[in-house]
C-alpha cells in the first residue's frame, strides 16, 4: 500500500516518513492539526490527487488531559475534544463520503476506516474527566457510523480500538497546549504520575496495537480491545448500569489506590 501520514510535528512526522520509505512504499506526509476541518480536507485532497481513494483510513491523533473535573480550563477542554473528537469527526466527513461512492461505483473497492478510541471510553477512572468525555464520545460516534455504513454498503466498514496502558508520548501533549501561566494542579500532577506509572508497568506496545488492529481490519471486527485484564471493569460498569446501583470503585481490584489518592489529594 502507499502511504499517507500527518502529524501536528514536522520532526516526528518526517521520520516516520523516511522509515516508510525504506521499506519501498510510496508516500505523502502532510502536517496538519486534526482539530481543524480545513486542514483535513486539505489533506483529502492532496491524497486523491496523489494516490486516489484511500482503503483504509486511521483516525490516531490524540492528546492527554487529567486533573479533578472542575479544573480544566476552558481552553483545555477546547484543545482537548478539538483533537479527540473533532480529529475523527473531521477524517470521517472528509474521507468517507469518497470511499462510498468508490464502492457504489465500482464492485471491486473495499474500505476500512478505524477510529482509535480507548478503554478510557469504556470505564470512568477519576481525575480523568475530560479525556474520559472525549473517549466517550468517540465510541459512541464510531457505534453510530457502523450502523450508518450498514445502511448504505458493506463494503465499507469501521473498528474501533480501545487501548489500555500504551507506553507513548502522551502524557508530553501539553507541549502543544495553549501558553498559560497557570500551573498544575495537585490533581492534574498525580493524574500525570499515574498515568506515567502505568505505561512503565505496561507490557502492552504501540507495535502489538497496529498487529491487533491490522488483524481487525482484516476480519471485520468492529471492537478491538488491546488489554483483556480491562474489561473487569467494564463488565463491572455494566452490571452496575443494569441494577441501578451507584458506581463501583475502578480500582477496587488494586487494593490501596483509592486511599492513596484520597490521602494526596487531602494532604493540603
Amino acid at each position: 500500500m502507499s502511504v499517507v501520514l500527518s502529524d501536528i510535528e514536522a520532526e516526528p512526522l518526517a521520520r516516520a516518513e523516511a522509515e516508510i520509505q525504506t521499506i519501498g512504499a510510496s508516500t505523502l506526509a502532510m502536517r496538519i492539526d486534526v482539530s481543524r476541518a480545513e486542514e483535513v480536507q486539505a489533506l483529502e485532497e492532496a491524497t486523491f490527487s496523489r494516490f486516489g481513494v484511500p482503503e483504509l483510513l486511521v483516525n490516531n491523533a490524540g492528546i492527554a488531559a487529567g486533573g479533578l473535573a472542575w479544573e480544566n480550563t476552558p481552553n483545555e477542554w477546547h484543545q482537548v475534544m478539538g483533537v479527540n473528537l473533532h480529529g475523527v469527526v473531521n477524517g470521517v466527513r472528509s474521507f468517507v463520503p469518497h470511499m462510498l461512492e468508490a464502492a457504489k461505483q465500482s464492485d471491486d473497492f473495499e474500505a476500512h476506516i478505524v477510529n482509535v478510541a480507548s478503554m478510557a471510553g469504556l470505564q470512568c477512572a477519576p481525575l480523568m474527566s475530560l479525556y474520559n468525555a472525549t473517549k466517550f464520545a468517540v465510541l459512541g460516534f464510531t457505534e453510530t457510523l457502523y450502523h450508518d455504513l450498514a445502511l448504505l454498503t458493506d463494503r465499507v466498514n469501521v473498528s474501533v480500538v480501545c487501548p489500555g496502558m500504551v507506553p507513548t508520548g502522551i502524557s508530553r501533549s501539553e507541549r502543544h497546549a495553549p501558553v498559560t501561566t497557570l500551573a498544575p494542579t495537585a490533581s492534574q500532577q498525580l493524574a500525570r504520575m499515574m498515568t506515567d506509572q502505568g505505561m512503565a508497568l505496561s507490557r502492552v506496545s504501540a507495535a502489538d496495537v497496529a498487529q491487533q488492529t491490522m488483524a481487525a481490519v482484516m476480519e471485520s471486527r468492529f471492537y478491538v480491545f488491546t488489554h483483556p485484564q480491562d474489561m473487569h471493569n467494564v463488565s463491572v460498569r455494566a452490571a452496575d448500569q443494569l441494577a441501578g446501583r451507584n458506581p463501583t470503585d475502578p480500582f477496587e481490584k488494586m487494593p490501596g489506590v483509592t486511599a492513596y489518592l484520597k490521602k494526596s489529594l487531602n494532604a493540603g
